[in-house]
């Protein structure tokens, strides 16, 4: 797959989009179909704040293959600033450093390679505010 048109069809992955149902205002991420409150399938395109709260985390220490060379590295749901939970790699930061409730902010980073002549993956990252 051509990385031009990888980076198209996820916009969630890449630009932080997400779909806001227009009967009662619910944030989905990623997108649905259909709204999980209402059941309307009436949406509206929205971009997700960066900025959040850490509410839990967890350290990983056997990492995926794709991963060994960064273990042990965080991984922390946040709470965004329009209430939106999103799950992701904290970045820049050492684990014991971590407290719920410190501000984090999402960055647009590099997540894995697929080989060594593959697709680069880029994603979002939690790093300190």
């Amino acid at each position: 797959m051509f990385p031009a048109r990888y980076w198209r069809e996820i916009p969630q992955r890449y630009r932080l989009e997400a779909k806001k149902c227009k009967g009662c205002g619910k944030i989905n991420f990623p997108p649905r179909l259909i709204c999980a409150e209402c059941k309307s399938r009436d949406f509206e395109d929205v971009k997700l704040k960066d900025q959040g709260k850490l509410l839990s985390f967890t350290v990983i220490r056997v990492a995926p293959s794709q991963f060994v060379d960064q273990s042990p590295y965080p991984m922390g749901i946040v709470e965004l600033d329009d209430g939106t939970r999103l799950l992701a790699q904290i970045a820049d930061c050492e684990p014991d450093q971590l407290k719920i409730g410190m501000k984090l902010k999402l960055e647009f980073r590099k997540i894995q390679q697929d080989g060594e002549a593959g697709i680069l993956c880029y994603g979002y990252k939690y790093v300190p505010a």
